[in-house]
């Protein structure tokens, strides 16, 4: 098959403008302007507005291409756009091809007859999406997200561009995605599906191409071989089987390997090659475990017949301008969280399917996906316009993602069943005021997508795949979505409910699917959005790269709990991320203690779209926070933690009186979630501020595979409260090292001596010395993408290496806690 890609150089112009400007597809409106100098940076200080209002207008893509004499001999010509955004005419040579309506789909159209040999011009035009919305909510207003843009509902188009509590609202327009001629002669092969059927050291494939023939068909033929990862070759039979023996099986990060297998499937008619289908397989089982218990019913992913504790964060679009996506971009993502010990990505309901790239990184890293359909906090008004509409696109993106071995888990939407649930109650709970008028129609197109709809179209295309029906959800049916003795839970009284980190320590969950905390970004991604006049978190900048509702003050409220009043505006975003790991520590540490009852923590978010104060773990520019170097530390496979036990989890307010005496102390856990049993020591010291050892310990412990071992409960009934602190490690026999601290009041009554923290450099390897103990050192360079193999950690008096992982280590320096208000 002949393809004609109509990627590149295009020319496009705003419907109410004459001139032409250059393009780039795949790309976007806004990088488009962006690339002529036509529109300022839409993420500096509130140039985002004015972007904003471009999208009141329409805009069309227009260029030329050639085709010879002899491809129009061709039996079928089709016109394919993998990525048109979104409301879009589409004219070859003048006349009009087609209509389209949903960004997410895949569009295919007959282009044979509007084509001439020589030159040919194509002309995309694109309606304001923000016009189309608007009306279309004045005719059926209905419920969604206050955090975007009224009537995102109507229109199948990533529902963050139209703004999130973490998104800036930059509906952008274009042409996305691949756009190519196929020039068909006896048929294609745009699908196969395969089955696998597993037994004791053997794989059973089924391979099942599904071809278009076209034309004057006189034989028709499959070579199907499958190529181990080894470079032997299996040929599958006439019925498309191929038997494999001693297969190496395919493993989540850090449980094992990542073989893959080649299938290719070659299509010959009439005895001449019409086209081939070649993907990357690995050979696995996911399944998700549920089984009834006195206490409700389990919920967690089985790999290859073994439970495999979750561990991962929550993708959202990697940039609010689609025109600047990469695959290599994708990769350093996905990198850096397998860099953190991660085994999941839950893909977000509210942006878009990712590109093929992501799945194939996934595949490659062992990164398990939780893949969200993309519906997000609204009610869809369900038209039999609309049904047609999201079963093609349903289709369209289980079709191409199936096959990947990454691939665990298909879920309706997120929130929505939690968000039908809640009118449906007779009390109804907090923040939930104002929705007992809910129309039943809603309620009744709710339960037809999302638990009949969608998991059919499941079953029919990936029968060996798990479909959920919302995130969070019990199982569906509007059954308690948000119980947490089944199913998943968003547990978000931390943060939104302004509870204290302790909080995570009275709940039991199955399965954290969404929890977390806020901070601000590094000062120089501050500095990218900012002049120096706007560095205040109450400015009107930094409140408009804030999109979540008193945020900033929630920050400052817990900052206040915790630590002293930072001295200058950079050690509070400092402070602001050393609260946003301590809180995710907190709940990861305490579910992973819990393994068996819970078997998964995924935190909100990942990433970011746009340089911005939020959930992120990794901030726009690709720089790690405090909470993706402690995510390395907290989703360790062999992992030490504490219960710790002092004035924050007693007496929490220190103004209040308090007649009993407050205990010091804590249990120590190791949570094995590696595939072996892992050997070693623990070792703990009771230490004053100078890092001085009062008391101390040691124990040869072996924890087995799966396992949350209780190894000692410590009581210091000796401790200085405000002036010891407890450090704690597990060294495995093969020399990883984990490790943390409990301070037995808030940090900021801790009596810090000054460490005197000094960093030299020694070749690849940073060394940091201290004089003191050190509570949350962060190593700083004037290269704001340096990364390093550990930062933002606490150690005691001596030396600590570090190694450098990317950028430069030019003029480095170091700070703590210690140094907050001095």
């Amino acid at each position: 098959m002949k393809i004609i890609s109509l990627n590149g150089a295009w020319k496009m112009r705003a419907a109410d403008e004459s001139a032409w400007r250059d393009a780039v597809v795949p790309g976007t409106v806004y990088t488009d302007l962006l690339r002529d100098g036509d529109m300022e940076d839409p993420f500096w200080r509130e140039n985002e507005r004015e972007a904003f209002a471009r999208m009141e207008k329409g805009y069309e893509y227009v260029r030329t291409f050639e085709v010879g004499a002899e491809d129009l001999d061709a039996d079928s010509v089709i016109l394919r756009c993998e990525g048109l955004d979104t409301l879009c005419h589409v004219y070859l040579n003048g006349a009009h091809v087609a209509d389209t309506n949903n960004m997410h789909r895949t569009w295919e159209f007959d282009a044979q007859k509007y084509l001439c040999a020589g030159e040919n011009e194509i002309r995309v035009v694109l309606d304001s999406p923000l016009r189309y919305i608007r009306e279309e909510n004045e005719k059926r207003p209905c419920w969604q997200s206050t955090d975007a843009t009224p009537g995102f509902p109507h229109i199948r188009k990533t529902h963050c561009q139209f703004g999130w509590d973490w998104g800036p609202r930059l509906p952008d327009a274009g042409i996305w995605r691949d756009i190519e001629l196929q020039f068909i002669r006896g048929g294609r092969l745009p699908d196969v599906m395969i089955s696998q059927t597993h037994a004791p050291g053997h794989v059973t494939l089924r391979i099942a191409p599904l071809p278009e023939l076209r034309g004057e068909i006189h034989s028709v033929e499959m070579e199907i071989t499958v190529t181990s990862p080894d470079g032997g070759v299996y040929t599958a039979d006439e019925a498309g089987t191929v038997e494999i023996d001693h297969p190496r099986l395919w493993w989540p990060a850090n449980q094992g390997d990542q073989p893959l297998y080649t299938v290719r499937v070659i299509l010959l008619v009439n005895g001449e090659e019409a086209d081939r289908w070649e993907k990357r397989i690995g050979l696995r089982t996911i399944e998700v475990r549920r089984e009834k218990q006195p206490d409700g019913e389990s919920f967690g992913f089985v790999v290859n017949g073994r439970p495999v504790f979750a561990m991962g964060a929550d993708y959202i679009p990697e940039d609010n301008l689609f025109g600047r996506l990469s695959a290599a971009r994708t990769r350093k993502l996905l990198e850096d969280a397998k860099a953190a010990n991660m085994n999941m990505i839950r893909v977000w309901g509210g942006g878009y399917y990712p590109s093929d790239d992501f799945f194939d990184t996934c595949d490659e890293l062992g990164l398990m996906v939780w893949q969200d359909f993309m519906f997000a906090c609204a009610y869809y008004d369900l038209t039999e316009e609309f049904e047609q509409n999201i079963i093609a696109e349903a289709e369209d993106n289980v079709r191409r993602i199936r096959h990947h071995a990454c691939l665990a888990l298909l879920c309706g939407n997120n929130e929505m069943e939690e968000f039908h649930y809640f009118p449906m109650r007779e009390e109804l709970g907090s923040g939930h005021t104002g929705w007992k008028n809910v129309s039943p129609k809603y309620h009744a197109d709710y339960t037809k997508m999302f638990e009949y709809i969608l998991p059919k179209i499941t079953k029919e295309l990936a029968p060996e795949l798990f479909y959920w029906p919302s995130s969070p959800s019990s199982g569906g049916a509007f059954d308690n979505p948000v119980d947490g003795s089944r199913g998943d839970v968003h547990y978000w009284d931390v943060w939104h409910g302004d509870k204290p980190f302790t909080d995570y320590l009275e709940h039991r969950f199955r399965f954290v699917s969404e929890f977390g905390f806020q901070s601000f970004p590094n000062l120089p991604t501050v500095e990218s959005f900012t002049e120096p006049e706007d560095r205040n978190i109450f400015s009107r900048i930094m409140e408009r790269h804030q999109r979540n509702l008193s945020a900033n003050g929630k920050i400052m409220n817990y900052l206040s709990r915790t630590y002293l009043y930072p001295k200058d505006f950079d050690h509070l975003l400092y402070c602001s991320q050393l609260l946003q790991a301590e809180a995710v520590r907190c709940g990861v540490e305490h579910w992973r203690r819990d393994r068996g009852y819970c078997m998964g923590t995924i935190y909100w978010q990942l990433n970011d779209c746009w340089p911005v104060a939020s959930w992120a773990s990794i901030d726009y520019y690709g720089r790690w926070k405090a909470l993706h170097y402690a995510a390395k530390r907290f989703f360790a496979p062999v992992m030490i933690s504490a219960r710790e036990h002092g004035e924050t989890d007693q007496n929490p307010h220190i103004n209040e009186f308090h007649p009993e005496p407050i205990s010091c102390g804590a249990e120590l856990f190791v949570c094995n979630e590696s595939p072996e049993a892992a050997s070693g020591t623990v070792t703990w010291s009771l230490r004053n501020a100078a890092g001085e050892i009062k008391r101390e310990d040691r124990e040869e412990v072996t924890v087995n595979a799966g396992e949350a071992k209780n190894i000692a409960e410590l009581k210091f009934p000796e401790a200085d409260m405000t002036g010891d602190y407890l450090y704690y490690a597990f060294e495995s026999a093969d020399g990883n090292l984990s490790e943390g601290v409990v301070l037995f009041c808030a940090p900021k009554h801790f009596r810090h001596q000054d460490p005197c923290l000094k960093v030299r450099r020694e070749g690849d390897t940073l060394i940091v010395t201290a004089e003191a103990f050190a509570q949350s050192v962060e190593i700083m360079s004037e290269d704001p993408d340096l990364l390093l193999g550990d930062n933002y950690f606490s150690m005691n008096p001596g030396e600590r290496r570090v190694r450098i992982l990317r950028g430069t280590a030019e003029k480095t320096r170091a700070r703590s806690v210690y140094d907050i208000a001095r």
